[in-house]
């Protein structure tokens, strides 16, 4: 432990709380390369990535190891570099690894993901098991948030990559998707375009899915994305539907310039709710712990532009509040996941980054 703060979980809500929580903050870990995904084994230790290339063990008691060798180098450029983690649901009997990392071919790259076993401080047998096609010479919107659900699918989640938004609309190649694939890469034969010319495709209509989550309750998996100025969306997957961008939208060009009038459409999903002004939103878990017992059923998402960790309350599929914490550290949240004993860790998106871990006083 570096250092311990106490910070009062005041703050805006649609809905105050009478009584604001208090929270302990734990610095467990700094000096990270910007870093962007985290995620836990059973024993409380982690893996966590850097946006600059690397990957690295955190152990339970705070320690970090040196970067994990055996991934190809990632292209370090824009938004792209080492991105996504997630561990195989039988990772205690395989210790299978995924990450999900932007890879230059040439002068144009795009997201990939790689799977190795984890012996030591090497990934082994690595293997690269999705590649989105086709790769392109942007430095944006790369995606590659990855979660498993109840039977062992892995979602990816693919941007737009900035200059590609009417893509979007085309399930037959990977702009502005999400995909799902089996912990193989092999292709679900009940994906909804099987047999088309990307079968890994499970939505689309996104513009760059930057959260990324299960809903333990009842097994959906939900996902957050970046609008352009304005348009932030949190929607809830279904099999084969059209998410709508960039043919509807709450959003403008960053210029302010109107890339649509329509924020609705038939055949096209609504989001269950979006933001405007922009929150920048990275990084998204449910929470189920025991520590915050009145934070249960909440959704916690980052902020990157106004440096918040937002809580969500929930009434179903419906959101009733809101409540921004950790304004005064005034970091950019860019991940959020529940640890194993029920504390919550966040990573700070800076050249010192840091892994902070939050339990209640």
């Amino acid at each position: 432990m570096l250092k311990q703060l106490m910070i009062s979980a005041l703050g805006f809500s649609f809905a105050m709380s009478a009584v604001a929580t208090e929270i302990n903050v734990e610095e467990v870990a700094t000096g990270l390369k910007n870093p962007w995904g985290i995620t836990f084994m059973k024993n409380g230790d982690a893996l966590v990535t850097e946006r600059a290339g690397g990957l690295r063990m955190l152990t339970a008691s705070g320690e970090l190891s040196e970067p994990i060798t055996g991934l190809p180098e990632a292209a370090v450029v824009g938004q792209g570099g080492m991105l996504g983690v997630a561990l195989h649901p039988d990772f205690d009997n395989n210790q299978l690894v995924y990450v999900c990392l932007s890879v230059a071919d040439g002068n144009v790259r795009g997201s990939e993901v790689h799977r190795g076993k984890l012996v030591g401080n090497t990934l082994t047998e690595v293997k690269e098991i999705f590649v989105a096609e086709p790769k392109i010479d942007s430095a944006h919107h790369f995606g590659c948030r990855l979660v498993f659900d109840a039977d062992k699918n892995l979602f990816v989640s693919l941007g737009d990559r900035g200059s590609k938004k009417e893509e979007s609309q085309n399930p037959n190649n990977h702009f502005g998707v999400v995909v799902r694939v089996k912990d193989d890469g092999s292709v679900p034969s009940d994906n909804p375009f099987f047999g088309g010319q990307a079968p890994e495709v499970y939505s689309y209509g996104h513009r760059n899915v930057q959260g990324m989550t299960v809903n333990p309750s009842n097994g959906s998996v939900w996902t957050h994305e970046h609008g352009p100025k304005g348009g932030d969306e949190i929607n809830i997957l279904s099999k084969g539907d059209n998410y709508g961008w960039p043919t509807i939208t709450y959003g403008v060009n960053y210029n302010g310039s109107i890339i649509t009038d329509k924020t609705e459409m038939p055949g096209m999903r609504q989001p269950l709710t979006y933001w405007d002004p922009s929150i920048a939103p990275s990084g998204m878990d449910f929470y189920t712990g025991d520590v915050f017992p009145e934070w249960k059923g909440n959704l916690f998402v980052g902020s990157l532009k106004f440096r918040y960790l937002n809580r969500i309350v929930l009434d179903g599929d419906k959101v009733t509040s809101q409540e921004p914490l950790l304004k005064d550290l005034n970091e950019r949240i860019r991940d959020v996941k529940q640890a194993p004993d029920g504390s919550l860790y966040v990573l700070t998106d800076s050249t010192n980054g840091k892994v902070l871990r939050l339990t209640k006083k």
